[in-house]
């Protein structure tokens, strides 16, 4: 292999096997339980790094099960978006995200800059209950639970809300340490269609872990429950910021 082959082939790790294909990525019957919950403002100020600004004190617990998605299969993720404003305009910026499938978790770690580790979520109907679990290492860390489509939303409100932009903070160390990337970097999911979605009296309980610390952003109040199901494409982000020059 020359070092025109080497160029030409480089996209992913390892180079002969990639962890996962080139995209775009189409998501089908994408399924969420997201528990909106008022929290701790100066705790969530912390956490939101700058030029990203605090846009109110609450936090979106998500849990989504993707059964059919490109390159990355079947699978299920959970984690917390913080709103935020950038540039005067609003967005979500994700925090934490834990997922139980290697494929997806090293594509968005490389590419987007997920904030991405291995746990083990679930997202299921147990009878008359939406629940969304989360263990980490064998410990249960977050439980929410909704009652199941107990009310009808209105399928253009939440197509709105999963359109606007979300960003993450890309960190890819140099070999001797260093940050070799350091951005912020933005996406918005296109071609949304949203197939259902309810919302219901919800709940959620998180649980202290040194090495998936969700608790770290406390529950003071629910706000919401809402239940999902939508297809949509994940493209390629872009960088807002380059926090290197």
């Amino acid at each position: 292999m020359d070092e025109n082959e080497v160029l030409r082939n480089a996209f992913a790790m390892p180079i002969t096997s990639p962890a996962y294909p080139p995209g775009p990525y189409r998501f089908i019957d994408r399924e969420y339980l997201i528990v909106t919950y008022r929290s701790d403002p100066e705790v969530l100020r912390r956490m939101v790094p700058a030029p990203l600004e605090l846009a109110e004190p609450t936090v979106k617990f998500e849990f989504m099960r993707m059964p059919d998605s490109t390159g990355f299969g079947d699978y299920c993720e959970a984690g917390q978006v913080i709103p935020v404003t950038f540039q005067g305009r609003s967005g979500g910026y994700s925090h934490a995200m834990y997922l139980n499938d290697e494929a997806p978790t090293a594509g968005g770690r490389e590419l987007w800059g997920f904030p991405k580790k291995l746990a083990r979520p679930e997202l299921g109907v147990r009878k008359d209950t939406l629940v969304g679990t989360l263990d980490y290492q064998g410990i249960r860390v977050a439980t929410g639970t909704m009652g199941y489509k107990h009310r009808a939303l209105d399928p253009e409100d939440v197509r709105a809300s999963l359109a606007g932009p979300s960003f993450l903070l890309k960190i890819i160390p140099h070999v001797d340490g260093s940050p070799r990337i350091c951005e912020l970097v933005e996406y918005a999911p296109t071609d949304i269609t949203v197939k259902g979605a309810w919302t219901g009296p919800g709940a959620l309980e998180l649980a202290a872990h040194a090495l998936a610390p969700v608790s770290d952003l406390p529950v003071l109040e629910v706000e919401s429950a809402v239940h999902m199901l939508t297809d949509l494409t994940l493209p390629y982000g872009r960088v807002a910021h380059d926090y290197l020059g």
